[in-house]
């Protein structure tokens, strides 16, 4: 069974067509014909891409599997997910030049052997996996294996891991390599990557952002939290990687630039009353709540921005206001009215009509009730005739 972005294929099923940030949805037409025109991105296991170059001049399409040459030696299986020029613009995003990293080369579409053999490594990567644990386990090595991945002709494993501190693990490649017969990369990766690797389900109810579009990670501190007006809880702003969410600077640009709008926290509001002093604000509605420190128990004073900018011009030129009442927002007017739809509608008028049947399967139609009823009436009239 294929994917929704590539032609149908067995080989998608075993591994899926992994995490891509770019779709070219101009695949289907041809460009003009450049020095760009044999380039070629191919998406390998989860974020996993890699820039080839097409010298062969070979036919291919986008959604095909290729075999391409491999890191050192061999060969590795992939699908083309762009060709041309948005290559071009991608390796210069990546900051990738080919003068002094040349580009590996496009070797043929992948045969059945070539699919049969990638997928035979791929259904090993599980039990490999859990293998490869308990050695580290029996090793006492302060690591955790996260995700393995086969080489395309099974001459290559790479393992994925996580540590806190610098592991020495040349005896764990050498026991690897005699355990399981091929080269051995380790390759340390952070909490964030870990996370897109293993997947999951986030607080908001879908699947993590990191293990299905997400490919590069920034960086997030506390301040995009405190921006956003959330309290530093770290059970509520951490994801599962351990890290804050990197959802925090989705929306931290919008605030930024609300947040402009407001006057500074740090000014205290000067009336008659008593100097009021800054709590909080809400970004969505526009508002700045203050507190009378003279007079505790009142309740916080909800005054608008352009009321708190008034009142800090007015103590600017030396005049205090009388008290907060002109400043503060009318709640009634802010509030939402509800209106009461009780018995408006039919509950069910949504369900489905049922048919009127008898038992013996008759429709109780009008036309059978009035026959129903000539019958009855000629049994009497007849029960009458013999009475008589």
């Amino acid at each position: 069974m294929g994917c929704s972005n590539c032609s149908t294929c067995d080989v998608s099923e075993s591994r899926g067509c992994g995490t891509s940030s770019v779709f070219d949805w101009l695949y289907q037409i041809d460009g003009p014909k450049t020095e760009n025109t044999n380039l070629l991105e191919v998406q390998f296991k989860g974020d996993r891409k890699d820039f080839y170059i097409n010298s062969e001049d070979l036919e291919i399409k986008h959604g095909d599997w290729v075999a391409v040459q491999g890191d050192k030696s061999g060969h590795d299986i992939g699908k083309i997910t762009m060709i041309g020029e948005l290559v071009a613009v991608q390796m210069q995003r990546k900051k990738i030049d080919r003068d002094k990293t040349p580009l590996k080369k496009l070797y043929r579409l992948a045969s059945d052997t070539d699919k049969e053999k990638w997928k035979s490594a791929i259904e090993s990567e599980g039990a490999i996996l859990e293998k490869a644990k308990r050695i580290i386990e029996e090793a006492k090595l302060e690591m955790k294996l996260s995700d393995v991945e086969f080489q395309g002709d099974k001459s290559k494993a790479t393992f994925y891991y996580t540590a806190e501190k610098r592991v020495d693990f040349r005896e764990l490649i050498r026991e690897y390599s005699r355990q399981f017969g091929v080269r051995i990369e380790m390759r340390q990766i952070g909490a964030r990557q870990e996370s897109a690797k293993i997947g999951g389900i986030g607080s908001c109810g879908r699947e993590l952002c990191c293990s299905t579009w997400m490919t590069e990670f920034s960086s997030v501190s506390t301040g995009a939290a405190r921006y956003q007006q959330l309290s530093i809880n770290p059970q509520k702003i951490s994801g599962q990687c351990g890290r804050l969410k990197c959802c925090l600077n989705f929306e931290l640009d919008g605030y930024t630039e609300a947040l402009k709008e407001f006057p500074s926290s740090k000014k205290q509001l000067k009336t008659k009353i008593g100097v009021a002093k800054f709590v909080k604000l809400d970004v969505f509605k526009g508002v700045m709540y203050y507190f009378v420190p003279e007079n505790p128990s009142a309740e916080l004073l909800e005054i608008s921005t352009e009321g708190v900018k008034k009142i800090i011009e007015i103590n600017k030129k030396g005049g205090v206001p009388e008290t907060f009442d002109e400043f503060i927002v009318d709640q009634s007017s802010s509030e939402l009215n509800f209106k009461d739809a009780t018995g408006q509608d039919n509950i069910n008028r949504f369900d489905k009509k049922k048919n009127n049947r008898r038992k013996g399967g008759k429709f109780k139609s009008k036309k059978n009730k009035q026959i129903q009823k000539t019958r009855i009436k000629s049994k009497a009239k007849e029960k009458q005739k013999k009475d008589a």
